[in-house]
């Protein structure tokens, strides 16, 4: 009997384990979306695998005059639209599984606001809260220095990303640019405004996500002055949106961090909690809201909930529990597959990563495209151009999902699945 519940368990914890694999989660929504498709068995094989993987393992001298060496990722799934975009992030658990996944959903993220981009990421496994900047820098160099070949403004634009920032980028351009013997701006994004950044950038994932919740009630007959948020991580991307939503109307009740969340019914006053973040380097000890455990709040009665720190947040294990009307996704992958078949059960109305976090991306390329012409625009140009684009791109995944008969998830794929099959098809396959 003990050798049965033995093998169960372990047969569970295979398939949890399977659930959670990010490269797992993103090929069966694309396998899903592909079939529904009638895709082209070839261009289905083209475009189910990365193009490229590069990994390198490098030396770096530590402040103590040690010798550590790092492995580095850079994965490109498809230029077949244009140069490879994606971020960089810094975690020591970053693996390339992960990188494959984030790769991926970059390429249907820029196709679902339809930017000429592929899909690429990056990562180093580190653990940055236990480096000094001094070896960030040296380390941030030495990886640009071994994807020298890889990066370029026509090859493949790094971005920050998990544990990586305007600095970081700085760090990587101006390498990029020694070795190329010209200042190159436009080899990454999101870098400092006074050495060719964007107005706007820095705000503008967690605007997108305030846009995709606009339109979510929008579509739905609801009002902001009636919804409920809460909000699980307050990075950049979530305490933007969280700025946001508050000045437009919506109540903003709950906040999860890693280290404990902040509950408060009548709304928590979100620029007084990010003056306090500021000051203390943490939500904790707020006054303006009692403490609340975060995996309970992602489980708190509300219109909309918004995940925005890491993937594999909603699970088969919690999914059901779910009492949000509206999921927006500003995480990239924090909803299983087997968590999306439980939420469309329980008619919660989903916008899927690839649609509601894609104004990072989006300001990328407008901030790429401002380096290319030495040009560059007001915060109010960049975050009208980033409305239109959002909201169009919001209109085209409901219509495709009411024209086909599937979640918003899986029009959202089956669209830019669809976009880069085409051009793939332009192409041609060179031989």
């Amino acid at each position: 009997m003990a050798a049965l519940v033995e093998v169960e368990q372990t047969k569970a914890e295979t398939a949890l384990e399977k659930e959670l694999n990010p490269w797992e989660a993103q090929a069966a929504r694309f396998d899903f979306a592909a079939k529904k498709l009638d895709l082209d068995t070839g261009i289905w094989k083209v475009l189910s695998q990365p193009a490229r993987e590069i990994i390198v393992h490098f030396p770096v001298m530590m402040d103590d005059g040690r010798i550590e060496v790092f492995t580095g990722f850079r994965v490109q799934h498809s230029v077949a639209r244009g140069p490879a975009k994606g971020g960089i992030r810094y975690a020591p658990d970053v693996n390339l599984d992960e990188i494959r996944a984030l790769a991926s959903w970059m390429t249907w993220k820029c196709a679902v606001v339809n930017i000429p981009f592929g899909g690429a990421k990056g990562g180093v496994i580190c653990d940055p809260k236990k480096m000094s900047q001094g070896e960030l820098e040296r380390m941030t160099r030495r990886y640009t220095a071994e994807m020298i070949e890889v990066f370029g403004p026509e090859k493949d634009v790094p971005a920050p990303d998990v544990n990586t920032n305007e600095q970081t980028m700085a760090w990587i351009m101006d390498t990029y640019s020694m070795h190329m013997r010209q200042t190159v701006t436009s080899v990454v994004t999101g870098k400092p405004i006074n050495i060719g950044g964007s107005r706007g950038r820095s705000a503008a994932t967690g605007r997108g996500v305030s846009i995709a919740c606009d339109q979510a009630l929008n579509y739905l007959g609801m009002k902001p002055a009636d919804c409920r948020v809460i909000i699980q991580g307050f990075g950049n991307v979530g305490s933007n949106a969280a700025l946001l939503l508050r000045q437009k109307g919506y109540s903003v009740i709950g906040i999860a961090e890693w280290d404990g969340g902040l509950f408060n019914a009548d709304g928590i006053d979100i620029p007084a909690l990010a003056e306090h973040r500021k000051k203390s380097g943490s939500i904790r000890g707020f006054a303006g809201a009692t403490e609340a455990i975060s995996d309970e709040l992602l489980t708190t009665a509300c219109e909309i909930l918004i995940p925005a720190a890491h993937e594999n947040v909603i699970t088969s294990r919690n999914a059901g529990a779910v009492k949000a009307k509206i999921l927006v996704e500003g995480a990239n992958g924090p909803t299983t597959p087997a968590a999306d078949v439980i939420l469309e059960k329980s008619g919660v109305f989903v916008v899927p990563d690839i649609l509601a976090n894609a104004g990072g991306v989006t300001a990328s390329y407008f901030e790429w495209v401002q380096d290319r012409m030495g040009y560059f625009w007001t915060e109010e140009e960049v975050n009208d151009r980033l409305d239109r684009l959002m909201v169009q791109s919001f209109i085209d995944v409901i219509r495709y999902a009411e024209d086909h008969g599937v979640n918003n998830r899986i029009a959202a794929y089956m669209l830019a699945i669809d976009r880069v099959a085409y051009t793939t098809k332009q192409r041609g396959i060179y031989a």
